[in-house]
């Protein structure tokens, strides 16, 4: 969760009127549902930092990431082909 999003997530203090104080609170449930609830927004938000994450490893170690992209290629292969098989018989 961002700054952001906590913050619009955040009851401020110091609200002295109950109605304000309801207000408030049903706000930031409101926003907090929206946050947890909005699945490709999250998906996107996870796609980028796993991207992110990705380049940092091929500057780092491009022999990992090329061994990572060569495993998930073998596991993507195998997944098809059993599934392929599965549905031959």
């Amino acid at each position: 969760m961002t700054n952001s999003e906590l913050a619009r997530t955040a009851v401020p203090g110091g609200i002295v009127d109950p109605v304000e104080s309801a207000r408030a609170e049903l706000k930031a449930a409101l926003a907090a549902i929206e946050i947890k609830g909005n699945v490709p927004r999250r998906l996107d938000n996870a796609s980028k930092r796993a991207a992110v994450r990705l380049r940092l490893l091929a500057d780092r170690n491009p022999a990992g990431a090329v061994a990572l992209g060569v495993a998930a290629a073998a596991v993507v292969g195998s997944a098809v082909w059993v599934i392929a098989r599965a549905l031959s018989r």
